[in-house]
């Protein structure tokens, strides 16, 4: 995998102008009392703004799902370094991250699976992470991607929860798909869905480019490193969280103190830039 040879876009969404009524009533006033307007202005300044709540006034995550083939299974599992890096926050994060996996298994695959629904519907998540295996695809074309991401994201609201795609990368033994080509379908899908998404493939490519010598992809050159799955766990926190993940105390076997660090600046700056 050529990783770093890709090139990205990155989009953002700057906040429109916001109308408010108050402007003739506040020159009215302005007459009489410019302190009294002061005041008003500063009373009423919650109702000029949306009335949907921010990111930060919702409460945090507190249960995760993760759904994926071998990807999400690998080197313990991401929803255990997930779970332990939520744990090793200041203040720690006591969360409940579980798991339905099946190996080489894409969405298409494990849409079939009925435990898979069963914990959707049952389980009382917050955030529902599914992994996709593109290059699994034999028609060569993400459009099942869209349609099993599409399937499942129905479900997931349904049970009152949020779906995060978790964006993976290409690999030498199915290199059909590029991983700008992989990119591109989780931009599509999560503007579609209202999603969010985890870019792990993107910052796999961006670790390489910075520093070549240090693994994302295992012997096999398929399933990730551990340095690979400690990133792609940093790269899930700060996309759920909506927190950077420097300076976190937990880092596996395998990951020094000092490739955990550069890992998480590379996650916090892979999610930044990828935000749209």
């Amino acid at each position: 995998m050529n990783a770093s040879a890709q090139s990205f876009k990155y989009r953002s969404r700057q906040p429109a102008g916001k109308k408010t009524l108050l402007a003739p009533i506040a020159a009215s006033i302005l007459k009489r009392s410019p302190l009294l307007l002061l005041l008003m202005c500063i009373l009423l300044l919650p109702a000029c703004q949306s009335g949907k709540p921010s990111e930060a006034a919702r409460p945090a995550p507190r249960k995760l799902l993760f759904v994926g083939d071998s990807f999400t299974f690998s080197n313990g599992g991401l929803d255990h370094h997930v779970r332990e890096l939520a744990a090793s926050a200041q203040p720690p994060r006591q969360i409940v991250a579980d798991s339905d996996t099946q190996g080489g298994a894409p969405l298409r695959v494990l849409f079939g699976r009925p435990s898979v629904h069963e914990k959707i519907r049952q389980g009382g998540y917050d955030v529902v992470i599914l992994q996709d295996d593109i290059p699994e695809y034999t028609e060569h074309s993400p459009a099942a991607f869209h349609e099993f991401s599409r399937r499942f994201d129905q479900e997931i609201k349904a049970a009152g929860a949020k779906t995060c795609l978790f964006m993976a990368w290409p690999y030498e033994r199915l290199n059909w798909v590029t991983l700008e080509e992989i990119d591109q379908a989780h931009q599509t899908a999560s503007r579609e869905l209202g999603a969010s998404a985890a870019p792990v493939g993107v910052a796999f490519a961006r670790s390489l480019k910075a520093r070549p010598t240090l693994p994302m992809l295992g012997s096999d050159k398929e399933h990730e490193s551990n340095p690979g799955t400690y990133l792609a766990a940093c790269v899930i926190y700060a996309t759920i969280f909506q927190e950077n993940p420097q300076g976190l105390a937990y880092r596996p076997e395998g990951v020094s103190s000092e490739e955990a660090e550069f890992l998480q600046r590379i996650a916090w700056e892979t999610v930044s830039a990828w935000r749209h």
